[in-house]
């Protein structure tokens, strides 16, 4: 049976909504470092240099293995190659009283 996501593949897994779009976020960026890398021809030695890292966290980039790496690290990877970093927010809709009660009792 195959299974379509309709809309963050990390929630489909069974992440919160807020870890889903961190983890997507990492990925998206880990995936521009990527295709900056192969675009450029760029060896991870000469990636390493180009981003002023240790050729380890390239390798481990060019795996897709983000494990450990902050969104912020990531972002300032991809600021420095040139390009324009687009980003964009929906305003969830307004929640009821009921609901942001709920969410500050649980915390």
């Amino acid at each position: 049976m195959k299974h379509v996501t309709k809309g963050n593949v990390f929630e489909d897994l069974g992440f919160s909504p807020e870890d889903s779009e961190r983890m997507a976020l990492r990925v998206f960026l880990g995936e521009q470092i990527r295709t900056f890398v192969r675009r450029n021809n760029l060896s991870q030695t000469k990636a390493a240099a180009f981003f002023g890292v240790q050729q380890p966290k390239i390798s481990k980039i060019m795996g897709e293995d983000l494990e450990g790496m902050s969104i912020d690290y990531l972002l300032k990877m991809v600021a420095q190659t040139g390009g324009q970093l687009n980003y964009s927010f929906r305003q969830p809709r307004k929640l009821s009283r009921k609901e942001v009660e709920a969410r500050i009792e649980a915390a």
